[in-house]
């Protein structure tokens, strides 16, 4: 499939060309001869570089390529940045209700006759000596709204969820999704952005998880006693929270 050559000038390459783009950029540049590297020609990110007498020619990702691959790589790190401190902030609310929590915790469920290792952005329990006090919970963040449809995509990843957690919720950044887009087991807290500046305000419970009780598997146990909680200590900087920016979770109980 082609591409407007006119939207180079934007870091949203198509996906295929993006990732022949980095390849040439890393590699020595062998040359593919398909419809991806036709484009990139012609689109002046790639030129074709002759080699020497009895060798062959070769690819090398011009100075437009190289600023495309620029401008990518700051949306990706961006995007990243954000990602990743709403995780910390959802970590932060579940130990701030009295949970144990994990970020990126590996857990193995049976679904339809087949393990899946899933890894929920935060995964919390409640801090208790009492096993049927657990509560365990999943939340997983989204902040772009591709990334959230190519997970709705993928029923047999909330299974798993569900296998692991008594209640599992999605954490979405403001204006990315609709709460009746999310599936009904699933519950909808929403992420206001801060007004002018980087960061999150408060958190808003659009849609409360459905409640179930449920018994770990003792492959969950496991993965848990091998894994580190997050005990990170807060800085002073995070640990202060300005008037109007940030507030506690509106209806916050694990996956309320």
């Amino acid at each position: 499939m082609g591409f407007d050559a006119a939207a180079t000038e934007s870091p949203a390459l198509p996906r295929p060309h993006a990732r022949r783009l980095r390849d040439v950029h890393r590699s020595a540049g062998w040359p593919a001869g398909d419809a991806i590297e036709i484009d990139l020609l012609a689109a002046g990110l790639l030129e074709r570089v002759a080699g020497a007498p009895g060798c062959a020619e070769t690819l090398r990702v011009t100075d437009r390529g190289l600023a495309v691959l620029a401008r990518a790589l700051k949306t990706e790190r961006a995007r990243f940045d954000a990602h990743e401190s709403l995780v910390r902030r959802i970590a932060r609310e579940m130990r701030g209700d009295g949970r144990i929590a994990w970020r990126t915790l590996a857990l193995r469920a049976r679904v339809d006759d087949a393990w899946i290792v899933a890894r929920p952005d935060v995964y919390s329990v409640r801090h208790t000596t009492v096993e049927a006090y657990l509560a365990p919970a999943v939340h997983e963040i989204k902040v772009k709204r591709s990334d959230l449809l190519g997970d709705l995509r993928r029923p047999a990843k909330r299974a798993a969820y569900l296998q692991m957690a008594g209640c599992c919720s999605y954490v979405i950044a403001e204006g990315i999704a609709e709460a009746d887009e999310i599936p009904p087991e699933c519950g909808v807290i929403v992420a206001r952005r801060v007004a002018h500046g980087e960061g999150w305000g408060a958190l808003e419970v659009l849609r409360p998880a459905p409640r179930r009780a449920i018994t770990l598997p003792f492959a969950a146990w496991m993965a848990l006693a091998r894994a580190v909680p997050d005990f990170v200590e807060l800085g002073d900087e995070e640990a202060q929270i300005s008037l109007g920016d940030e507030g506690p979770m509106r209806g916050s109980e694990a996956c309320a």
